[in-house]
């Protein structure tokens, strides 16, 4: 079923190996793992996926893409992963490790006032880089570290009900069997 699921939403490989954009990787993109849906690679792409989710940088897919080459893990997945800091919820997700990293850091509360100006960047972000990229940093890893022993109870939650419906319709079908004979 989780392999069902995932398939259901994963592109094409073919057509991710053949795209004009990625023929600069050349046969990187050709190892399988990057699009096996195996508990084992779509835990690390979970893992993949949401550290790179709280990194406070631009080109987040571009970052998790290499971090799956360079893993070996399922890439559409941390790939996709890498939208739950979206647009809409990356004020709160940067505000929340800005504050656990200034927690972390014991540093005074900095009172600030968000201007999207070049200027404001110039001189107030000297002074928030630190305990945000501390913050982002353990967030990620925690929570990447949450989604892949997350998927790997899933995964095997599924196998074992699947193991178990299978053994169900075998003793279904050995009592009929039976029955009949008798």
């Amino acid at each position: 079923m989780a392999k069902k699921l995932f398939k259901r939403w994963s592109p094409d490989p073919a057509t991710i190996k053949e795209h004009k954009s990625l023929q600069f990787l050349g046969h990187l993109l050709h190892d399988p793992n990057l699009f096996h849906l195996n508990r084992h690679s779509v835990s690390g792409a979970f893992f993949v996926g949401l550290f790179t989710a709280f990194l406070p940088t631009l080109g987040q897919m571009p970052i998790a893409a290499l971090l799956a080459l360079f893993c070996r893990v399922n890439m559409p997945i941390a790939i996709a992963l890498v939208w739950i800091s979206n647009p809409l919820t990356m004020p709160a997700i940067f505000y929340a490790t800005f504050e656990l990293g200034q927690w972390l850091l014991s540093s005074p509360p900095v009172s600030f006032s968000m201007e999207m100006s070049w200027e404001w960047f110039r001189s107030e972000f000297p002074n928030l880089w630190q305990p945000l990229l501390l913050g982002s940093l353990i967030t990620g890893v925690v929570m990447g570290a949450v989604g892949y022993f997350a998927m790997q109870v899933f995964w095997r939650w599924q196998v074992m009900r699947h193991w178990e419906q299978r053994k169900a319709q075998r003793l279904a079908r050995q009592e009929a069997e039976q029955n009949q004979q008798d």
